[in-house]
């Protein structure tokens, strides 16, 4: 990445201001500002996070914002209330507080004597479904926003279902929340009242797991917040940004077909990053496009950005399985929109035989009865701490599967789009789980992941409606797999491979359920992309704003391990994130953050399924002002029944060595769908 120094504007910076609302409440700020926007007022790009902008995102925001205020923007990266150094407290993801504070916040910020009233909003994850939520308010001082990494559908693409199946992630996150959430407020910003803001924060902490576990059917707490509801809301340009090696990259062609506002789509290789510093390479000039959208929408500028084809996505070459990736070779394409006129499906039969293409019945039943430990190599749901979290070789989880293959491809294929499959299968019992995995299976036998799909037979109809499969009764099954982009060469083989389980990726069924194919037609639809590849990039190199000053204490070393006990056949896999330990030698900060995440299996009993997550939190400063040392130790567990979920949780923070607080938590979650 390109470092750079010179910009058209000097930046001015505002390290910490409060924003007033209207009942009391003040949010915490960081600003930048080009040189003269008090005199010659300019846009402003809104970034509206829970992540603590004093050391949680202040890495990327050092990159990313005053390279954006260098080029005439006025920069504003706001903690939600109950974070960081904003007041109050938070009680959940997406409530209708928090965007009601953010649109308070733009009409604050559009009132400022800097800008202009012209606003954008820009974000990741959080950031990203909030600038979407915002943008369907329609707030007159919106006009366009960059959503990376997020969805339009919380029940469909978050990181609590997929395809009406518990994640293990909902978990994860809640674990994650409740540590970060347990952050202390920084003493040199907020002064003296910093132990009674974190005071309160730690005694009204949420337990996350409970809320989101009592919801599992997509009912009217996931369609708060999600955009599918009514995509003609949205009346501001979105420029739609994913990576092949995030979790949210289907709600990109959902978007691209039914926003009726301005669009465009651009999905790379990358994990759950920004474009300009993700992997895998390659990395790209995010920053110098994101102007080229802002200089359009916000400044009237014609930068060329709606002039070229709506969709850019790159097409990954089939390279040696690995659970992350460097580097991925490939090549970009682009389309005129979604769907395109430049992908056709190309139709298999799931036979006898194997994958064949056109019209083949099954003649005979098949039976997928995979254990409970099934899926180990999956990965995880989104991956996110750069650690080993993408599919590694699938063969050791395809042995558990029933798997059709191809023969050789005669000729390379392009991928790009959803695989869907045609299925019609039984149930033996009155639950069950489906993954259907796309391998790509090479001449030396290891086997890579292009897609995989999910579904849980209790919401085989609607992923909002409870319709248990009736015992050994066949469902027929449309399942679209995840979107890719995958070039395949001759000599290759497609397979498809059928799972009833897969662990730790989804909560096992109450009770262990085999499937059966049954005789008939059973298809795979693939959609092939027939257009030109571009000869070269169509990015700039990355480049950014100078990095933030670090000390760097303890590395970051993210781990995943797995063990099998022998003798009982329980498969335990360890995901240890160790995000490091790090000082900020602006203001001396110093912040230590790892989690240790256990999940344990047993291959038929799926009472025995196990998680445990612990997260350590310690920050500080050694001496002079703002000196303070706290600490927080918070955990999760989470066991089963054929009834209930059984969920324990534990906090205890200290301050300076003491203990300050400590949360016990106990509750129990009937099985509703699960």
């Amino acid at each position: 990445m390109r470092i750079k120094h010179d910009f058209p504007h000097a930046v001015r910076e505002i390290e910490h201001l409060e924003i007033p609302l209207t009942d009391g409440t003040r949010l915490a700020a960081r600003l930048w500002l080009p040189e003269g926007a008090e005199q010659a007022p300019v846009p402003a790009i809104l970034e509206y996070l829970p992540y603590r902008k004093r050391d949680g995102t202040a890495v990327r925001d050092e990159l990313t914002h005053p390279y954006f205020a260098g080029h005439g923007y006025a920069c504003v990266r706001v903690d939600m209330r109950g974070n960081g150094e904003s007041d109050g407290l938070m009680a959940d993801e997406y409530l209708p507080q928090e965007q009601a504070d953010a649109l308070e916040v733009i009409e604050w910020i559009a009132s400022q004597a800097w800008c202009n009233g012209q606003l954008g909003m820009m974000g990741i994850s959080w950031g990203g479904f909030n600038s979407l939520q915002l943008a369907a308010l329609r707030p007159e001082p919106l006009k366009a926003v960059i959503t990376l990494c997020s969805t339009d559908d919380r029940f469909a693409d978050d990181i609590h279902y997929k395809g009406g199946n518990l994640l293990l992630e909902n978990l994860g996150w809640a674990a994650t929340m409740l540590s970060f959430s347990a952050a202390a407020p920084d003493p040199l910003l907020v002064g003296e009242r910093w132990r009674e803001m974190w005071r309160q924060r730690l005694d009204n902490m949420p337990l996350l797991a409970e809320t989101w576990l009592s919801h599992q059917t997509r009912d009217a707490y996931w369609k708060h917040g999600s955009v599918a509801q009514n995509y003609a809301d949205i009346e501001a340009a979105v420029y739609c940004v994913g990576g092949w090696g995030d979790a949210y990259k289907n709600s990109i062609p959902r978007l691209m077909e039914h926003l009726e506002c301005p669009r465009k789509a651009l999905i790379g290789p990358w994990i759950h990053k920004y474009p300009h510093f993700a992997i895998p390479d390659p990395a790209i000039g995010f920053l110098q496009e994101a102007l080229r959208w802002w200089d359009y929408w916000l400044k009237g500028i014609e930068t060329g950005v709606m002039d070229e084809p709506a969709g850019t996505f790159y097409l990954q070459d089939a390279v040696v399985p690995q659970p992350m990736y460097r580097q991925r070779p490939g090549q970009w394409v682009r389309t005129e929109g979604w769907p395109s006129r430049e992908v056709s499906p190309r139709c298999y039969s799931l036979a006898d035989t194997g994958l064949i293409e056109g019209d083949t019945a099954l003649e005979r039943p098949q039976r997928i009865d995979s254990p409970l430990t099934a899926g180990r190599y999956q990965g995880e749901y989104c991956a996110i701490w750069f650690g080993p979290d993408l599919p590694g070789d699938q063969r050791r989880d395809d042995a558990d599967a029933l798997c059709f293959d191809s023969q050789p491809l005669e000729e390379s294929i392009a991928i790009l789009g959803q695989p869907r499959v045609r299925l019609r299968l039984a149930s033996a019992t009155d639950t069950g789980q489906l993954t259907v995995r796309l391998q790509d299976v090479r001449p030396d036998g290891r086997v890579a992941q292009i897609s995989y799909g999910v579904l849980n037979l209790n919401l085989h109809r609607d992923l909002g409606e409870l319709t248990p499969p009736r015992p050994d009764e066949p469902l027929d099954i449309d399942l679209c797999l995840d979107m890719t982009g995958y070039r395949l060469p001759a000599g290759h083989r497609l397979r498809v491979s059928l799972a009833s389980a897969n662990f730790p990726l989804l909560w096992p069924s109450r009770v262990r359920s085999a499937l059966t194919l049954v005789p008939g037609e059973h298809a795979l639809e693939l959609p092939l992309f027939h257009g030109k590849a571009l000869a070269e990039s169509p990015f700039e190199a990355p480049e950014a704003a100078p990095p933030a000053r670090l000390e760097s204490l303890r590395d970051a070393q993210p781990r995943r391990t797995v063990q099998e006990d022998i003798a009982s056949g329980e498969v335990t896999t360890i995901v240890e994130d160790d995000l490091g330990h790090v000082r900020f030698l602006d203001h001396g900060l110093w912040v230590d953050q790892h989690c240790r995440e256990v999940y344990t299996a047993h291959p038929d009993d799926p009472d025995a399924t196990l998680a445990e997550i612990a997260w350590v939190y310690r920050a500080g400063r050694e001496d002079g002002p703002g000196r303070f040392a706290v600490e927080v130790d918070s955990r999760y567990w989470m066991t089963c029944d054929a009834e209930c979920f059984y969920l324990e949780a534990q906090q205890v923070a200290r301050d300076d060595g003491q203990e300050v607080s400590r949360r016990h938590w106990k509750r129990q979650v009937p099985r509703t769908a699960l």
